[in-house]
Order: C-alpha cells, then sequence, then structure tokens
C-alpha cells in the first residue's frame, strides 16, 4: 500500500501487476478490499498496472467527511489521478463507487479515457422513491442501534441472510473490516447517496467510451439503473453476467474482469505526442 497525497488528506493506494498504470478501481462501500480481486484478475489481463485506491474513511485513507457530497468524492478521484498522474485512465466504479466514477467522468473528461461502471445505484424511475425510503431507513437504524445493527439489516437485504457465510468464505476477515469501517458508510457515504440525482444534462457531458454491466439476477433497483444509462448514454456498451446478483464482483470476478478488460483492450490510451513526458511515477506498494 501507498499513501498518496491530495488536497486536505491522502488515500492509500495498492497496485496490481507491473508497467506503467493505466487502470483505477474506485473502492466501493462497506468494505475496502472488495474490489482488490477484481483489480488483480484485471492486472493479469490488461497491459500495465492496475491501481485500487481506497477512499476517505476506509483502511488507511484520511478519515471521512461526513455529509460530503458525490461532486467531493469524485474531487478526491481526481486529485489521486491528478499526483499518479495517470490521466487519462481507464476509470472502474463498481456499486457506490459508479456514482463517483460517472460524477468524474461528467465534471472532468479530460482524466477519463474510458468508462466501466457496474451495478450503479439508481439513477431514476419507479424504483428510485423506495430506494430512498430504505436508504434513509438504515441510517435511521444507525443513528438508533449502532453500526453492527444496520450493517446487519443492510447485508441481510442485499444479499440474503447467510451474508456473513459468504462473505467470510469469499475474502476472511471481511466481516470485521466492514464492522470497523460501517460508520463511514452510514455517515458519509449513504448520505451522500441519498444526495445523489444526476440529471441527463449532467451525464451528457460524458464523452469518453462507456461500458454498463451487470448482473443478470440482480434487483430491480440496478436493472432499472442500466436502462436509465442506456438511454441516457447512447454511446455506451452494455453487458450483463449470467447467474450473478449485485455483487457480481465477488461472485463472478474473473467473468467481470474478462468483460472489463476486453473493453479496455478496444480502446486503447491515445499515445503521448512525440518528446511530451510519458513518466508517471508510482511508489512501490509496500507488503501487506
Amino acid at each position: 500500500m501507498v499513501a498518496v497525497p491530495i488536497e486536505h488528506g491522502s488515500l492509500e493506494a495498492e497496485v496490481f501487476g507491473t508497467g506503467t498504470p493505466s487502470v483505477l478501481v474506485i473502492q466501493t462501500a462497506l468494505h475496502a478490499d472488495e474490489l482488490a480481486p477484481l483489480s488483480r484478475a484485471l492486472a493479469a489481463h490488461t497491459p500495465g498496472a492496475v491501481i485500487h485506491c481506497h477512499r476517505r474513511g476506509y483502511a488507511g485513507s484520511s478519515p471521512a467527511v461526513p455529509g460530503a457530497t458525490m461532486a467531493e468524492l469524485a474531487d478526491d478521484v481526481r486529485g489521486l489521478i491528478g499526483a499518479l498522474g495517470l490521466a487519462p485512465v481507464h476509470l472502474v466504479g463498481v456499486s457506490f463507487s459508479s456514482a463517483i466514477a460517472l460524477t468524474l467522468a461528467a465534471v472532468s473528461p479530460r482524466d477519463v479515457h474510458t468508462l466501466t461502471v457496474v451495478e450503479t445505484p439508481p439513477i431514476q424511475g419507479p424504483t428510485v422513491s423506495q430506494f430512498r425510503t430504505d436508504a434513509a431507513g438504515f441510517v435511521s437504524l444507525f443513528e438508533a442501534q449502532g453500526a453492527a445493527a444496520a450493517l446487519a439489516e443492510f447485508l441481510s437485504m442485499l444479499a440474503g441472510p447467510d451474508w456473513r457465510e459468504w462473505c467470510e468464505a469469499d475474502m476472511p476477515g471481511s466481516v470485521a473490516a466492514m464492522e470497523r469501517d460501517a460508520v463511514t458508510f452510514f455517515t458519509s457515504d449513504m448520505p451522500a447517496l441519498l444526495h445523489w440525482e444526476p440529471e441527463r444534462s449532467d451525464l451528457s457531458r460524458i464523452r469518453c467510451p462507456v461500458l454498463c454491466v451487470g448482473g443478470q439476477s440482480t434487483s430491480p433497483w440496478f436493472r432499472e439503473a442500466r436502462q436509465v444509462l442506456q438511454r441516457w448514454l447512447p454511446q455506451s456498451d452494455h453487458a450483463v453476467v449470467p447467474g450473478a446478483g449485485h455483487v457480481v464482483a465477488t461472485t463472478h470476478t474473473e467473468a467481470l474482469a474478462e468483460l472489463v478488460s476486453d473493453f479496455i483492450r478496444q480502446h486503447p490510451a491515445t499515445p503521448t505526442p512525440a518528446g511530451a513526458d510519458r513518466t508517471r511515477t508510482v511508489p512501490p506498494s509496500r507488503p501487506g
């Protein structure tokens, strides 16, 4: 892991693979390393290194800022891209971090060469109202009964009653990690998501190639979001992972990595002009 300075803090990042980094995976909510296996798989399929970053309030990054907006979370990622000299980067967001990735691609198109979003949270449509009601209920439960109770209720709804067992089977120690960082989820991430209401005009500023991926068996919330993006981003490609639900990055890691890497290879980065500085300095990861 390396600590990358950004404005008013730092973000922790891990580098997978070797060579010039070209892919940035934004950590999703709840578990700092949920997407580390995906990042590792992407590094095996794409040329160059893959960087997986931890957001504020997770693992070794700076503390979260309660009340931060999605635009401010995106600005953190833009700071990391600038600090590491990654632009333009192949940007990947999954679930919650899809909202960050979409926001960044819209407000700072020069930083993003391609955009991949997986299981994007609800944006617009019949299910959004229920989603926001449920999300607000989890925040209220957190305020009344604490992080452990709210976390258990949320993950039981999202992944079923056996969520502890499958989390530990896939990534031992993940339950303890989520319990440790759950305060960030309920005081920063969830409020930011509740106030994230992008308009079509906002996302229409995205000019890069876009890949939207969903699980075949996901809930109507996320299926509807993919349909909205298909209408709003007519230049986008769409793919569905057979047999997968919302946690496709965990349950179908290799299949997802192959989809994303194929998309990235179809859109190689524009070569740097002759005579320009091609150096991207990324500190080596320390063990662990």
